[in-house]
C-alpha cells in the first residue's frame, strides 16, 4: 500500500477529542484529524528497563498472521498525545506494526504542562540523548519479540522527534531507513546533547529522508539545512532532504495553524515511497 496521507473519513469532535492532546497544544484546530482504528489493534504497552517501565502507544493491523515491519514513531516536545497516536494509527493501516515510547517519562508528563517555554525547560531540556537511543533501542526489541519484524524496521519523528532520527540512524546500521519531519540539525552541545546531525552527516549508514519547511524560523535554511545537504552530499550519502519552500515549521500537525494540508499529503506520500525503497514494506 503506498497511497498518501488518508483524509481518514471524519473529523474529530473537537470536544470530545481535546483532552487527549497535550495542555501546551491548545486549542486544537478545525482541521485535526482523527483516524479511526476499525480493523486495528491498538494498545498501551510497557517496555521493562532497568530504571522502569517504559511506557509506549501500538497500533497494528489485526487478524495479521505473520511477522510485521516495524515502524517506531518519536514524539514532538509534547509527548505520545493524540497526534502521535493517529500518526500510529495511519501506519497500522498501511500494514505497519506502529509504536510510540513515551520518552519522557523519567523526568515528567508533558501532557500536563501547559507553557511550552516551561515544558522545555522542566522537562525536555532534562532528556539525554543516551538515554532516548537506548529507550529507542529496547523499543525495538519489544517489538521484534512482540509480533513485529526488526529486519524490516524504520523509524519516524516529528519536531523534537526528526532530531532524534537522524541521531539514531547513525548508531544503528541495522535500522533500514528513517523520516525526520523538521527536526533541528544543529544546535547547543553539551552533555545532555552532545552531538547533532550535523555533527553525524558523514558517518550515516541509515538512509534518513528529511523533510523541512523553508520558512521554518527555528531551522534556518542557511545555517542549518543547507549545511546539511552540504555534508550529505560531500559524504555520498545516501540521505537526503526535501524542503518544501512555503511550509513552515509543523506542516504535518493538523491540530495546530501550522498544518498544511497539501505538504502533508506530499511528505506522507514521500515517507512510505521511502520505507517502501529502503526495504521497510509491508
Amino acid at each position: 500500500m503506498t497511497h498518501p496521507n488518508p483524509d481518514p473519513g471524519r473529523r474529530a469532535s473537537l470536544g470530545a477529542l481535546a483532552g487527549s492532546f497535550a495542555l501546551a497544544t491548545q486549542p486544537v484546530t478545525a482541521d485535526t484529524i482523527l483516524t479511526d482504528a476499525k480493523g486495528l489493534i491498538e494498545d498501551r504497552v510497557g517496555i521493562p528497563r532497568k530504571d522502569g517501565t517504559l511506557p509506549a502507544y501500538l497500533a497494528r493491523p489485526d487478524g495479521h498472521s505473520g511477522l510485521l515491519p516495524i515502524i517506531v514513531v518519536v514524539q514532538e516536545i509534547f509527548g505520545v498525545h493524540a497526534h502521535i497516536q493517529d500518526l500510529c494509527r495511519r501506519l497500522a493501516h498501511q500494514g505497519y506494526f506502529a509504536i510510540a515510547p513515551e520518552l519522557y517519562f523519567r523526568q515528567g508528563d508533558p501532557a500536563k504542562v501547559s507553557d511550552i517555554a516551561v515544558l522545555m525547560s522542566s522537562i525536555v531540556s532534562k532528556v539525554p540523548d543516551a538515554q532516548v537511543l537506548e529507550d529507542l533501542d529496547a523499543t525495538l526489541a519489544w517489538g521484534a519479540a512482540h509480533g513485529g519484524d526488526d529486519s524490516r524496521a524504520g523509524m519516524t519523528g516529528f519536531c523534537w522527534g526528526g532530531r532524534i532520527v537522524w541521531l539514531y540512524a547513525a548508531q544503528r546500521s541495522s535500522l533500514k531507513a528513517g523520516v525526520a519531519w523538521y527536526g533541528r540539525l544543529d544546535g547547543a552541545r553539551n552533555p545532555v546533547t552532545p552531538r547533532q546531525a550535523l555533527d553525524l552527516a558523514a558517518t550515516l549508514t541509515t538512509p534518513v529522508l528529511g523533510l523541512y519547511g523553508g520558512k521554518d524560523s527555528g531551522i534556518p535554511l542557511d545555517s542549518q539545512v543547507q549545511p546539511m545537504q552540504q555534508a550529505l552530499a560531500k559524504a555520498h550519502s545516501r540521505s537526503q532532504i526535501v524542503v518544501y519552500p512555503e511550509a513552515g515549521h509543523a506542516f504535518n500537525a493538523d491540530y495546530r495553524p501550522s498544518y498544511l494540508a497539501d505538504t502533508a499529503r506530499d511528505g506522507w506520500s514521500r515517507m512510505l515511497a521511502w520505507f517502501a525503497a529502503n526495504g521497510v514494506k509491508p
